[in-house]
């Protein structure tokens, strides 16, 4: 039977199967029919927050496929709500569905920048690029009330470490007094991902983030604030969103946005059945065709967690998008810079409350 949608949510449910068995309550029964009468209109489904204490918030990878070596996720889970979200499968390591409790169970760090703090004043610390956004957004809605990801580029302003965004909100210029600053030192650059330039399907795919036009405008006012702005046309998704990727890198070098990326779509673990679920709900007609587009660049798989080959998808679609992608860049005049962040002006804090002698 056909999920029905859920109004302002990305995922259909919470009934995803996962790697580590959590048990799934279905309901079922004739009482479903008379439900409104017995126990009134269903109640809107809520967004909670728990604060978390961890003694470490920054973590560091060894991948080959990615261009950082250490992040910082301010939240865990994402109101955002993007179906295809590959950091949804984190959730089910707590025992929480990587479908809607991804999005409506979300976890604060509101010491993060106390914590960062210790590990930039640790003995030994070399400053590499802080990436912030790999995992989920630090400009989620919550970051209105938290302020965590301001304390954290406050953080780095003052100890001049180099530190990136990625986005999916307008909510990043709320920061760019602190942006501008950091990038008149040459020690941030800003990303943000625009998926298609249609708001209704925007809304299907990714419902609380900013509508496509709020972000392009956003890059312009990063640009025009002297904040290096990349576009990322993430994810591509086969016969949903791609139509979208020339008219998106056209609109974006027209603001002055110097480069952009595009990523196809990627379903590890539990996000490829939600994925699944999403598109007989919202795209039944096409849904066969997208899947098997996307197996068809991932080698016959609906994902490839292979190091060297993960991100980079292979075959005739993948060669076509790649190739439109090149083209559109060209026309727009933009392509693709690795920007080269400053890491010499680093100056450790002082460690326990003392000043550093050497």
């Amino acid at each position: 039977m056909r999920t029905p949608p859920i109004h302002g949510r990305g995922a259909p449910s919470s009934a995803v199967p996962t790697r580590f068995g959590l048990a799934v309550r279905e309901d079922d029964g004739d009482w479903l029919d008379a439900r409104e009468d017995v126990d009134g209109p269903e109640r809107k489904l809520r967004t909670t927050v728990t604060e978390e204490f961890p003694k470490t918030v920054m973590s560091f990878n060894r991948s080959p496929d990615i261009p950082f070596d250490r992040s910082l996720n301010a939240y865990r889970g994402c109101e955002h709500g993007c179906v295809y979200c590959y950091a949804r499968p984190s959730h089910a390591f707590h025992d929480l569905s990587p479908g809607l409790d991804f999005e409506t169970t979300l976890f604060a760090k509101p010491k993060a920048a106390e914590i960062l703090r210790k590990t930039f004043a640790g003995r030994g610390y070399v400053p590499r690029p802080l990436a912030m956004g790999t995992n989920t957004d630090p400009y989620q809605p919550i970051e209105r009330d938290y302020r965590i990801t301001r304390a954290v580029l406050e953080l780095c302003l003052e100890v001049r470490h180099p530190v990136t965004i990625t986005t999916k909100s307008a909510r990043v210029l709320d920061d760019l007094d602190l942006l501008a600053e950091l990038a008149r030192h040459r020690l941030t650059a800003v990303g943000i991902s625009v998926t298609s330039l249609d708001p209704h399907l925007s809304g299907l795919l990714e419902p609380r983030a900013s509508a496509p036009a709020k972000r392009l405008a956003t890059l312009g006012k990063l640009v025009a604030a002297g904040v290096p702005a990349h576009v990322s046309v993430a994810p591509v998704i086969p016969s949903i969103t791609d139509e979208f990727m020339e008219g998106i890198i056209e609109r974006a070098g027209a603001l002055g946005v110097p480069s952009a990326s595009w990523i196809m779509v990627r379903l590890p673990h539990e996000v490829a059945p939600l994925f699944r679920e999403w598109l007989e709900a919202h795209f039944p007609d096409r849904a066969g065709k997208v899947m098997s587009i996307i197996r068809d660049v991932r080698g016959g798989k609906d994902n490839d967690a292979r190091f060297f080959t993960r991100m980079k998808p292979q075959g005739v679609w993948a060669d076509l998008i790649r190739t439109r992608f090149r083209l559109a860049c060209k026309r727009a005049g933009m392509e693709r810079v690795a920007l080269e962040l400053d890491c010499s002006q680093f100056r450790p804090p002082a460690r326990d409350g003392q000043l550093a002698l050497f």
